[in-house]
């Protein structure tokens, strides 16, 4: 049997004859009304039974999360919070569910309890909204890059290299692990492996990526992601979803303007497309703060922060000019960082960046500039700085209750100047061979960025924990589906 999307059917502008919706029943009431969701919309639409004349079997067999079928005419509705309700003269049980089972009841339930039922949270109406949301920032990132002429590069997900330095990664083999083949000096010997070398779940796509973009001038990735950082905090997870644009001929200037223009143009193409879903999770996050503190709420509702980030230019601030700022900063000076900030070359915290943001300036911000000991081997030295304070055409922007949701750089496009920072932190150049040919066979200026997409997902639904965003979370001692 045919059925309309109940999306549809409530955005209708006239009553119809004989329509069929399917889905699932969120409640139902007096043995009469049925609140019916299938998850094309948030808004429920609500079905008339006439239950003198629907069999009692039919009747105690509508619970919540049953799956049915109901057949009628779309009528205008006689009560209030609905333009149309269907007057059912059919009704069929497609899936039965025990109402003393079925974890999903019609009340509120907290959010630690949701994660522990992940497989069926989705059904309830937060849940529905974050990844119908999320769904449409997803098409959001291929449309934007899509339209500019970006050329879409699926890059490994197995990788020999580390593009990060950082060593936090998964490690893919194939040998079984309870008898490891051992070399003469009693090392795992890896040519014995699938690959015949040591393998990892990739941390970045940005290493091959930039092989792409010095031959299709622009390219972006939009892949998961794996590392192995034991961060039990609402900000980090073991897998996650990255967009990572690099382009050829564009500097850190360039790549500050793309990331603020890309960024920009995704909310406004959520809230242009989820306005119900966002309202929804607006008024939710109001509720939820009405528990906190004063001083510890949000001075903007959900939608007013999307429409300023839309509304104000990011506010560009060089590292050396924040850690002034920082070092002069109240917090800091009466001890209430949990890192104090005493010197140039600190590695930022994220209460630091949140204070920037927050606090100080009050919109979004994009720090440039930074050490160049505590920024990635690949990012280009500034010329001209001075002996001790090197610094890296690096770029982070700064988001309001989620600290840094983007990191990119002008790309080190010198061989000697590569190989040269590569040596100092023990990279072997036969490894990135590879990566290294970029440079030697017309190298040119190229930069570009990472947006961790969950880190966006959790900024425009105002959700506070990164579990939340995506369907399965996977964090230490956790992957439960």
């Amino acid at each position: 049997m045919k059925h309309t999307k109940i999306k549809d059917l409530l955005c209708c502008t006239s009553t119809l004859s004989n329509v069929t919706a399917k889905g699932w029943v969120r409640t139902f009431r007096n043995n009469q009304f049925i609140a019916l969701n299938d998850g094309s919309t948030i808004n429920n639409i609500q079905c008339v039974v006439d239950f003198e004349n629907t069999s009692a079997d039919i009747l105690k067999r509508v619970t919540t999360g049953a799956a049915i079928a109901v057949t009628g005419d779309l009528v205008e509705s006689q009560g209030k919070g609905q333009k149309y309700e269907i007057q059912v003269t059919k009704l069929e049980i497609l899936g039965d569910s025990d109402a003393e089972k079925f974890p999903m009841q019609p009340k509120k339930h907290s959010l630690e309890f949701l994660r522990e039922n992940a497989h069926l949270r989705v059904r309830t109406n937060a849940f529905g909204a974050i990844m119908r949301v999320r769904s449409v920032l997803a098409f959001a990132v291929h449309k934007y890059f899509q339209d500019k002429g970006f050329v879409y590069v699926n890059t490994p997900i197995i990788t020999g290299a580390d593009a990060e330095g950082a060593g936090e990664m998964f490690q893919v083999t194939s040998m079984p692990l309870d008898s490891l083949p051992r070399n003469e000096e009693g090392q795992i010997d890896y040519k014995q492996d699938f690959f015949g070398k040591h393998t990892n779940l990739t941390v970045s796509g940005q290493l091959e990526g930039e092989t792409f973009a010095m031959a299709l001038g622009q390219i972006y990735t939009f892949g998961p992601t794996f590392r192995a950082e034991n961060s039990n905090t609402s900000r980090h997870l073991a897998e996650f979803w990255m967009i990572e644009p690099e382009v050829a001929f564009n500097d850190l200037d360039d790549n500050m303007d793309l990331a603020e223009d890309f960024i920009q143009y995704v909310v406004k193409y959520a809230l242009d497309h989820c306005v119900d879903d966002l309202k929804f999770l607006e008024g939710r996050l109001l509720e939820e703060e009405k528990s906190k503190p004063q001083d510890q709420r949000s001075e903007m509702s959900l939608l007013e922060k999307l429409t300023f980030v839309l509304d104000n230019n990011f506010k560009r601030v060089s590292y050396t000019e924040a850690i002034d700022i920082l070092k002069d900063s109240t917090p800091n000076k009466k001890k209430k960082f949990q890192y104090l900030i005493t010197e140039w070359g600190a590695d930022l915290q994220s209460e630091h960046e949140r204070f920037l943001v927050e606090k100080h300036f009050k919109c979004p911000v994009i720090l440039y500039d930074y050490p160049a000991n505590i920024k990635a081997f690949y990012m280009r030295l500034n010329d001209n700085t001075e002996p001790g304070r090197e610094t890296v055409r690096a770029m982070d922007i700064l988001f309001p209750g989620i600290g840094e949701i983007v990191g990119g750089s002008q790309r080190e496009e010198r061989y000697d100047v590569l190989v040269e920072k590569m040596k100092k932190i023990g990279i072997d150049e036969e490894e990135l061979w590879w990566y290294l040919d970029t440079r030697r066979f017309g190298t040119a200026t190229h930069s570009g960025f990472g947006l961790g997409f969950e880190r966006l997902v959790l900024f425009v639904t105002g959700m506070t924990n990164i579990r939340d965003v995506i369907p399965f979370p996977r964090t230490p001692q956790n992957a439960e589906f």
